[in-house]
């Protein structure tokens, strides 16, 4: 009887699906362990951003700077393992997703094959007239036996499609599932790259402040005092040059200030400078005053794109003595008419013409350019006025290659990132 085959076909499906899913139980067991063991981890890491910023603000000192660094350091390493923890958790999943895969494959098929064999009973059994049936038979019983065996197929074939349909959609699903697994792996993979240039950094920045200051507080001091006048004198200078510039802006050609246009380009947001100052109703960048947003970030802080967008320049002004700018910067032009800038960064993860979707990784926080701390600078532009170009009449910036834009361009980003 046709309709025992199938059932006997399904029954040992069952078996196999059952051992295949002892296996899976002990990959869901691996991957529920290195959950537990994130989820510490994360709670470690929260631990070294409250010491980091409780002794970042507390007075500037030598002391204080490199107790600073030495918890970055950890900090760095613990995200460093967690991201390792993620990395081989998403490689388990994608395996476990493709056993699922196959298994579904198998069901499908032996749903096809059901389903066919059914069709070709019901084909032979439906070119028989119920008087064929009745005198190919010897007895009652034998003839509701086959009139029997035609409703079991036909059941059977109602049944086995609509599991087909079932199936077919779940697949579609889990590929679905597996597609977004592996982007995650290659982002994951990206970050932790970029995790471990941090640490190397992170190092390299604790070496040069002993090596500067001699391990001795007084010229700890006179450093951060010069690098603050630098800093001044600097942002000066660009406001002067930048005044002179006169770029064609069109007023429709980027979005009114509106909350939420923006992403925010940090997990965290603490603001520790805002832009500008108020002249009339509107947030202008005048002389004296800043021309971004500064976001608390400590060293090997993930920074994200906040609008989608073509990465269109990136720099390191800190390979010109003297140039207190940018350090390791990126620009991302958006397709919206708008452009923002990313400075100070420690890594840099992203090339020119690189298309970036909004959240997208664009590189690690640190403290490079004219920064006196660790912190994400932020600029947002009207795009048609801001041109990368060598800052040729700079005293200390020389042929350094930098974003340089018409005052009149600089927006106040906090008018398009969520309201705080």
């Amino acid at each position: 009887m046709i309709w025992k085959y199938i059932l006997a076909t399904f029954f040992t499906f069952s078996a196999t699906l059952l051992s295949a899913q002892t296996g899976e139980s002990d990959l869901q067991n691996r991957i529920d362990e290195r959950n537990n063991q994130i989820r510490q981890l994360e709670e470690e890491i929260r631990q070294y951003n409250l010491e980091i910023n409780n002794t970042s603000s507390q007075a500037k000192s030598l002391v204080n700077t490199i107790k600073t660094l030495d918890l970055t350091k950890k900090k760095i390493g613990a995200d460093i393992n967690l991201t390792q923890k993620k990395i081989t958790n998403t490689e388990s999943n994608i395996s476990q997703l493709n056993r699922e895969i196959g298994l579904t494959e198998d069901h499908i098929n032996v749903n096809k094959d059901a389903v066919i064999s059914a069709l070709r009973n019901s084909a032979v059994l439906g070119d028989m007239s119920l008087i064929d049936i009745i005198l190919s038979n010897k007895n009652l019983s034998d003839i509701w036996g086959e009139i029997d065996n035609i409703n079991q197929i036909q059941s059977v074939i109602r049944e086995k499609s609509k599991e087909l349909t079932v199936l077919k959609t779940g697949m579609e699903e889990k590929q679905t599932v597996l597609g977004k697994q592996k982007r995650d792996l290659l982002n994951l993979k990206q970050d932790l790259s970029g995790k471990k240039l941090a640490v190397e950094y992170t190092t390299k920045e604790q070496g040069q402040l002993l090596s500067q200051t001699k391990n001795k507080e007084q010229t700890y001091k006179e450093l951060v005092k010069t690098k603050e006048e630098q800093k001044l004198q600097f942002e000066r200078e660009i406001y002067e040059y930048e005044s002179q510039l006169h770029y064609l802006i069109d007023r429709n050609s980027y979005p009114l200030p509106q909350n939420g246009i923006l992403s925010w380009p940090l997990e965290n947001i603490f603001v520790t400078q805002k832009f500008g100052k108020t002249v009339g109703a509107e947030k202008l960048y005048a002389s004296g005053t800043h021309n971004g947003v500064d976001f608390r970030a400590s060293i090997g802080t993930k920074v994200k794109a906040s609008l989608y967008g073509t990465v269109v320049g990136t720099g390191n002004t800190d390979i010109y003595p003297g140039c207190y700018s940018f350090g390791k910067w990126v620009m991302i032009r958006h397709d919206s008419g708008l452009s923002t800038i990313y400075a100070h960064l420690s890594v840099i993860s992203v090339s020119s013409g690189q298309r970036l979707d909004t959240d997208d990784l664009v590189g690690f926080s640190g403290n490079t350019g004219y920064s006196t701390g660790p912190h994400l600078h932020i600029s947002l532009y009207a795009t048609q006025g801001v041109r990368i170009e060598k800052y040729v009449n700079s005293r200390g910036c020389k042929e350094a290659t930098m974003p340089l834009a018409d005052i009149r361009a600089y927006l106040d980003p906090l008018a398009y990132y969520p309201k705080l």
